[in-house]
């Protein structure tokens, strides 16, 4: 008889905590907002399902500028020898053929020497040899010593060609001199200069490193090189799109790539890639680093309009509608994803949180977050 009591004070406390089914229809549970379909129409809510879509592909790699080849001369001395004057200042602009320094070569006088006692030697064994011929049509020589004026004709004509053979070398001429003009093979502005009055040159021809001497081209276009990942290949091609990003240079440069390398670096698994790069004002030099980006083939995936996803204490989320609600309201509900929101395109993949078919709200998600 004593448990009576409480007994039935305990099931008037439990009753009391216990929500009924009216409160739980009369308000939207935390996350949620449930709506009908006037103040749906009065907040402009649409939805529309998620599906998948060519997402425009951005491909990053690493960066260097460097010369464009076909419009650059690394300019290096065939003759060893002293520098005695310089006529090309750095950053003048010279024309092909024009003299950028004089060096004083013992080589080449010593060449040029050799060839004209060549043409004097070519000279006497000629009129030998037709002497030869002309006494043993008179009787007063024999074959054996025509013979002999023959291949003495013979040799100082092979001694003629091999000394105008390295004369040519040092794209001299055929007049005794130890002074050799070094000129521009190109049209261009001087880019580098090594050398300075005095300086000893180590001829390409003598046995020498090849030092450069001069850098003579222009940087009105140039080439960027990249690495590309074995992986990546098969979505790089001749022809794509590619904006090159260098710090303190402003607004990325526009390009296409010229050519993907047919084979791989062995140590790094990688693929040289290379695009031209048009810099009238100069503003890329070699030697730069930057960014690279090749707008390579759009990609298919689940992805949603970029103005769906909303963002809240570094979170991103977005409305989705899930159904009925009691007193026939539409419900909505704020979910958490994760969605790739680089690049400007209209359309952002999702990494993670919606599947295929959800109605994700795209026209309203702000009525519905002040209603939270």
């Amino acid at each position: 008889m004593l448990r009576s009591p409480l007994l039935g004070l305990t099931l008037l406390l439990g009753a009391s905590c216990t929500p009924s089914r009216a409160a739980t229809a009369a308000g939207a549970p935390p996350g949620e907002v449930w709506l009908r379909a006037d103040e749906m129409a009065g907040a402009g809510i649409t939805a529309l399902p998620v599906e998948e879509h060519g997402i425009d592909d951005v491909l990053v790699a690493s960066g260097r500028i460097s010369f464009n080849e076909q419009r650059v001369a690394h300019v290096s001395s065939p003759v060893s020898g002293r520098i005695v004057r310089i006529d090309g200042a750095l950053g003048e602009q010279v024309k092909r053929g024009q003299i950028l320094a004089v060096i004083r070569s013992p080589d080449l006088g010593d060449a040029t020497s050799i060839l004209a006692k060549a043409d004097a030697d070519l000279i006497t064994t000629e009129h030998a040899f037709r002497r030869a011929k002309q006494l043993r049509e008179g009787g007063g020589a024999s074959d054996m010593v025509v013979e002999q004026a023959e291949d003495a004709w013979r040799s100082a004509k092979a001694e003629v060609e091999r000394a105008q053979e390295k004369v040519g070398l040092f794209h001299a001429g055929r007049s005794v001199t130890e002074t050799y003009p070094l000129t521009s093979p190109i049209d261009g502005n001087i880019l580098a200069r090594t050398v300075t009055p005095g300086f000893e040159v180590q001829g390409t021809y003598s046995g020498g490193a090849m030092p450069e001497l001069f850098t003579v081209g222009d940087l009105d276009d140039v080439w960027v090189f990249a690495d590309i990942y074995e992986t990546d290949l098969a979505r790089v091609h001749a022809g794509q799109n590619v904006q090159v990003s260098v710090v303190g240079t402003g607004k990325p440069f526009e390009g296409t790539v010229d050519y993907v390398a047919a084979m791989l670096d062995p140590q790094t698994r990688t693929a040289r890639l290379r695009c031209t790069i048009q810099n009238p004002a100069h503003r890329l030099e070699p030697e730069m680093y930057g960014v690279v980006r090749v707008a390579v083939a759009p990609v298919q995936a689940l992805a949603i309009p970029r103005e769906a996803v909303l963002h809240l204490a570094g979170q991103a989320f977005v409305f989705v509608e899930q159904g009925p609600a009691p007193e026939g309201r539409v419900r909505f509900e704020r979910l958490p994803l994760v969605v790739d929101e680089s690049g400007d395109a209209p359309f952002v993949p999702v990494e993670h949180g919606l599947d295929r078919g959800n109605l994700v709200v795209v026209k309203g998600t702000e009525a519905l977050s002040t209603r939270l």
